[in-house]
């Protein structure tokens, strides 16, 4: 009975144990959207960026153009394997119109065929090849869509933890503020001030309140902008308005130092977009071999297998069959110069490739130069921004002494204080700018995302 009783009760709990909530899985890349993944706990940078590799919408149609040009090699791979086809009829007609002794007025046929293309002037060889290369830019294509968007998730990420900070400085100040007001109200209650001050102190306090709720919104809204670029798509109630804790922090470890003219070697080597207009080029190459071959003769071989009514039944008894084999050529001496337009066309779309091959190599070298000279600007305003900081701090740390001893006044201790948040904010602004600058200058050479290439 014992025994009974001990084995009910693990059943229960086993029973309780199925009943509970399921505990959401973490993500984990698999090349598939997740359309109803739950809002993480927390949001790392890492995270994002590998969330956003398969959920990005960009990066989900670029895999798409692959897929389309993986089926054009199938459809034009088919012109160099037999192709074969049945095709029959019934019919019925006048006797006094039959040609058939004795006359019938009723017919049927049924054929099947098998065709292969022997020669067609090397246009199927060179259309397949121009697909094949089409794909690999399509490939490529995807690749440059990929350090795109994860640039723009790092940009995204950045602003969040940004816009955080930003919250935290404008908070720190409004402390600050009440803690001078409450000050004030004392030494007035104490006699040492006038309501002037107690006033003065209170106008302050209001005019940080604006900065605070504009930091709140700036923050709101770059999380919804993280969120379009990630996909995150998940809108149930109990996720509309859920937030994951953000990991991470702005901060400037030292200078990265990058010589330009490496830089520029390096983005015309390895960008996507240029390898992606060069195999285009190469197509475009081969699709003006292709549109020439609609001059020269195509050769077919063929062979089929007829069964028709050959007696005065319309049962498949009685029929008539036997096989057909043969070479048949097409040459289209004249076609009103169609295939002459048709590769004038194709020659003016390669030319149209080679000069948006050299325009895009000239765009990434400007686009080079930007993102170094961002950077470099980047790390001046941080150094920069390092010594006001400092500088700031001390100057209220003394303002709020004197003013404690009687040499120094009100408006200078709110002066200092508004310097010092100022200082901050441009010393966050200046570390935002260097991470984003460090970013953009990397994906402009070329390289793929460090937390994903590693």
């Amino acid at each position: 009975m014992t025994k009974n009783r001990s084995l009910a009760f693990i059943g229960l709990l086993l029973g309780l144990v199925s009943l509970a909530p399921a505990q959401t899985a973490p993500f984990q890349r698999d090349g598939q959207p997740d359309p109803n993944y739950e809002v993480p706990d927390e949001l790392s940078l890492h995270y994002s960026l590998l969330f956003a590799l398969d959920n990005n919408y960009a990066i989900r149609q670029a895999r798409e153009r692959i897929r389309e040009q993986e089926g054009v090699i199938v459809e034009i791979r088919s012109s160099q394997i037999p192709n074969v086809g049945v095709s029959g009829g019934v019919s019925g007609n006048d006797e006094e119109v039959s040609s058939s002794l004795p006359a019938q007025d009723r017919n049927w046929n049924v054929t099947v065929q098998a065709t292969q293309v022997l020669y067609a002037g090397g246009g199927v060889r060179a259309a397949t090849r121009s697909a094949a290369l089409a794909k690999q830019a399509a490939e490529l294509e995807l690749q440059g869509v990929i350090n795109e968007q994860l640039l723009a998730v790092r940009t995204r990420f950045y602003s969040v933890l940004l816009a955080q900070e930003l919250v935290t400085v404008q908070d720190e100040n409004i402390k600050l503020l009440e803690g001078q007001l409450k000050d004030a109200q004392n030494r007035f209650e104490a006699g040492s001030i006038s309501n002037f001050e107690v006033l003065r102190a209170r106008v302050a306090l209001a005019n940080g309140q604006p900065d605070l709720i504009t930091a709140r919104n700036n923050y709101r809204l770059a999380i919804e902008e993280l969120r379009q670029v990630l996909g995150f798509t998940n809108a149930s109630a109990d996720q509309a308005t859920r937030l994951p804790t953000f990991v991470g922090e702005l901060k400037v470890e030292g200078y990265d130092a990058i010589d330009l003219r490496a830089a520029i070697t390096a983005a015309r080597a390895n960008r996507p977009e240029l390898q992606r207009l060069a195999k285009l080029e190469a197509a475009g190459e081969e699709q003006v071999v292709a549109n020439r071959s609609g001059a020269l003769p195509q050769v077919s071989a063929f062979g089929r297998y007829d069964w028709v009514r050959g007696g005065p039944g319309t049962g498949w008894s009685d029929r008539r069959d036997g096989w057909t084999a043969g070479v048949q050529a097409q040459w289209n001496i004249f076609d009103g110069r169609a295939t002459a337009g048709r590769v004038v066309q194709a020659k003016s779309r390669l030319m149209q490739t080679k000069l948006a091959l050299e325009e895009s190599q000239l765009a990434i070298d400007v686009e080079v130069r930007r993102a170094h000279s961002s950077l470099t600007e980047a790390w001046e305003l941080v150094e920069a921004s390092g010594k006001v900081v400092e500088q700031a701090d001390e100057a209220l740390r003394l303002a709020k002494v004197r003013y404690s001893a009687g040499t120094a006044t009100q408006l200078d201790v709110l002066t200092s204080q508004v310097e010092l948040t100022r200082a901050k904010l441009n010393q966050l602004q200046a570390f935002y700018r260097y991470n984003v600058a460090l970013a953009s200058l990397r994906k402009a050479m070329g390289q793929t995302d460090a937390y994903i290439a590693g």
